[in-house]
Parts: structure tokens; C-alpha cells; sequence
């Protein structure tokens, strides 16, 4: 009986400290290499980005091109940029992305979407504010396909009782 009533204490204590160790393990650590930087995909349509961010001094380079090259309208500027300025990071990371796929559009918004990954691999407190916005989620919309005896996805040849 005695023996009984010294497991049951044991099996106790045993369960309380692997539920203060879940707590320790519950903490995301931060993924960076060995030179600091973090890594993340970021998808959209058909493109794919990927994207190195590190700390500097706020410079995207897109291609090895500076990002107003290879992003000459204003708006898909700014599309990059909402992860960083929805965390207050904005000028402080240099990011580094290689993207293909797609058109400028779904390029912009793969790289956005793989910056918002990179951020929370670098710092994953920053994960409750880039989760409301909808930047760690891919945007599942795509183009539609032919469809066959159709001109387009949906549009029908006109019809004529005649």
C-alpha cells in the first residue's frame, strides 16, 4: 500500500514538471543562420519569393535590383513595405529577395508575404502583429482556367435565336 501511495507522488511530480517544461518548449525560438539572417517563401499567384531579411539599414534589393527598378509603380512599393511599417521595423532590415513567376503583382504580393514570414522566423513576438492584418496568410485566389466551348473562364459566345 505504501509503495502504491509513493508512485502516485512520484507519476505527480513527474506530470507537474513536464507541464512547467510545455511551458518552456510553448516559446517559439528564432530561426537565423550562422550570419543572422532569417529566411521565408512567400507565395501569390503564380510567383514565388524568396526572401533573406538581416539587420541594416532599410535597403531591398529585388533581383539584385534596387526595389525602385524592379518596382516602378508606387502602390506595389508600398505593398512590400506594409509588414515592416505594421511592425515598426520599417529601416531596420536590410532584405535581400529572389522572385519568379507570375506578373509584377503577384510578385509584389509573394514578397510581401515571404517578408511577413522572415519577420516572425527573426523575431516571433512580432507574429501578434502581422497575424491581424492576413500577412502570414497566402492569398488562395488564382487565375480560373478555360474552360472548354468558352472564349474565356465563364464568358460565352453571344447567343442569337436566329
Amino acid at each position: 500500500m505504501a509503495d502504491d501511495n509513493k508512485f502516485g507522488e512520484l507519476k505527480s511530480t513527474l506530470i507537474k514538471a513536464k507541464v512547467a517544461g510545455a511551458d518552456d518548449d510553448a516559446k517559439p525560438d528564432n530561426k537565423r543562420d550562422s550570419k543572422g539572417r532569417a529566411y521565408a517563401t512567400g507565395r501569390r499567384k503564380e510567383s514565388v519569393a524568396r526572401v533573406w531579411i538581416k539587420p541594416g539599414s532599410g535597403k531591398i534589393t529585388v533581383n539584385g535590383r534596387d526595389e525602385k527598378v524592379y518596382f516602378a509603380r508606387p502602390v506595389l512599393r508600398m505593398i512590400l513595405r506594409q509588414p515592416l511599417i505594421a511592425t515598426n521595423r520599417d529601416g531596420q532590415f536590410d532584405v535581400i529577395v529572389t522572385v519568379n513567376g507570375g506578373g509584377l503583382s503577384g510578385q509584389a504580393g509573394a514578397v510581401r508575404h515571404g517578408i511577413s514570414r522572415a519577420l516572425v522566423n527573426y523575431e516571433p513576438d512580432l507574429r501578434a502583429a502581422l497575424k491581424p492584418g492576413g500577412f502570414l496568410t497566402r492569398d488562395p485566389r488564382a487565375v480560373e482556367r478555360k474552360k472548354y466551348g468558352r472564349p474565356k473562364a465563364r464568358r460565352s459566345f453571344q447567343f442569337s435565336k436566329r
